[in-house]
């Protein structure tokens, strides 16, 4: 498996994998799965610090993604990123998310970033499973933080300092 940083001929695959994520209701508060215009505006903000990077297996298909994006737009939250991850659904479990994310925390290192935050369900058990085998520490639940149909659903903050254990 190759993991490699995001290219234009990447985003309908990517795209893909992220409407998976919306359509399976374990990733995110979105509903609404999205466009050919959304991703080419969603790679247009991993340039410089921020970072898109996929997963590529040995038939050269994309399997997953992950991402680096700003925490917070304030000055002292700089060193901060919030990091997505989605594997595409015939993938997920295979340790793909655990190559990724791995990478995504050297890059991040590399970007000056000092910790990783993340925004999970706590009903998410491969997502927990990645986090956790990682050192990810949950911070605490935001109760009923959204709805998912029509239901009120807890979202599970979670953080890594990297280069450290804690």
């Amino acid at each position: 498996m190759i993991i490699r940083e995001v290219e234009v001929n990447d985003l309908m695959k990517v795209l893909e994998i992220y409407n998976q994520g919306i359509e399976d209701r374990i990733a995110t508060l979105e509903t609404t799965t999205k466009d050919e215009e959304y991703i080419h505006s969603w790679f247009l903000r991993f340039q410089g610090r921020y970072v898109g990077i996929v997963a590529e297996n040995e038939e050269k298909n994309i399997v997953g993604w992950a991402s680096i994006s700003p925490y917070n737009t304030r000055d002292a939250y700089k060193g901060v990123g919030e990091i997505s991850v989605y594997i595409h659904r015939d993938f997920r479990g295979r340790g793909v998310g655990q190559k990724l994310l791995k990478q995504l925390e050297i890059e991040a290192i590399n970007l000056d970033f000092y910790k990783l935050v993340l925004f999970t369900f706590p009903f998410n058990p491969l997502g927990q499973g990645l986090y956790n085998k990682l050192q990810y520490r949950q911070v605490g639940v935001f109760k009923n933080q959204g709805i998912l149909n029509g239901e009120f659903v807890d979202v599970m903050a979670m953080e890594k300092i990297l280069g450290s254990d804690s």
